[in-house]
């Protein structure tokens, strides 16, 4: 039976391609089948083959099968805007349903299917779904990835209740510090281990190098829920 995993961040820019590209060969390091799922990107150019999305190139060259772009990627938008809106400007409606073939589709072919939200977990993908709606229409746990910066506290716990109120399993989270600056990093990391409700699989130091394959060694996958 395929796994499956739903990655979602406190905000957009918090590090969820990499955290999923980390996840992607940490599975396939313990020698797991696996693809990458973007299942809609906003912020494209175009290319010889349509619009290319740089999140959706990562996932799949992360991914150790082929996986064709439409199933990893039904919607690619150009302008880096807001989901919804960058659908309406194309005179396109993002349906769920059509999402969940795809995954259904890809766990066909692999193991492990790692799902990568856009932006945080409530923004809207069309006139009354969000990308919590989409995550609970798949039946997948959660990962979070935390910005470790100033508003990173309430952005995680408002974030880890709306997964709950999805009756989402909570797998996990990621602490990915993004400001340098930040005062009491360590504290609020230690803060959010006592407050969310899911184990800490992996702490990234600004200062790590943004790759994915040494950002696997240190994720601990054996405390996935």
């Amino acid at each position: 039976m395929t796994r499956g995993f739903f990655i979602t961040g406190t905000d957009t820019g918090v590090g969820k391609t990499l955290a999923a590209c980390a996840l992607l060969h940490a599975f396939a390091a313990a020698g797991e089948r696996v693809a990458g799922m973007k299942p809609v990107a906003a912020g494209a150019v175009r290319g010889d083959g349509g619009l290319v999305n740089d999140d959706v190139v990562q996932l799949r060259a992360a991914a150790n099968i082929e996986t064709p772009l439409d199933l990893v990627n039904p919607y690619c938008f150009e302008p880096p805007i807001a989901p919804h809106l960058a659908a309406e400007r194309a005179g396109v409606e993002i349906s769920i349903d059509v999402i969940a073939g795809a995954f259904a589709a890809l766990a066909e072919r692999a193991g492990v299917v790692v799902v990568e939200g856009a932006g945080g977990f409530c923004v809207p993908l069309n006139a009354t779904q969000d990308s919590g709606d989409l995550a609970a229409r798949l039946g997948l746990p959660v990962i979070l990835v935390v910005g470790v910066r100033l508003g990173c506290l309430n952005h995680a716990l408002l974030t880890a209740r709306a997964i709950a109120e999805h009756n989402l399993a909570f797998a996990g989270w990621i602490a990915n510090r993004i400001d340098p600056q930040m005062m009491e990093a360590d504290l609020n990391v230690r803060a959010l281990e006592r407050r969310l409700a899911a184990p800490l699989l992996g702490d990234i130091d600004y200062d790590a190098p943004s790759d994915a394959t040494r950002i696997a060694a240190r994720l601990d996958l054996s405390l996935l829920r």
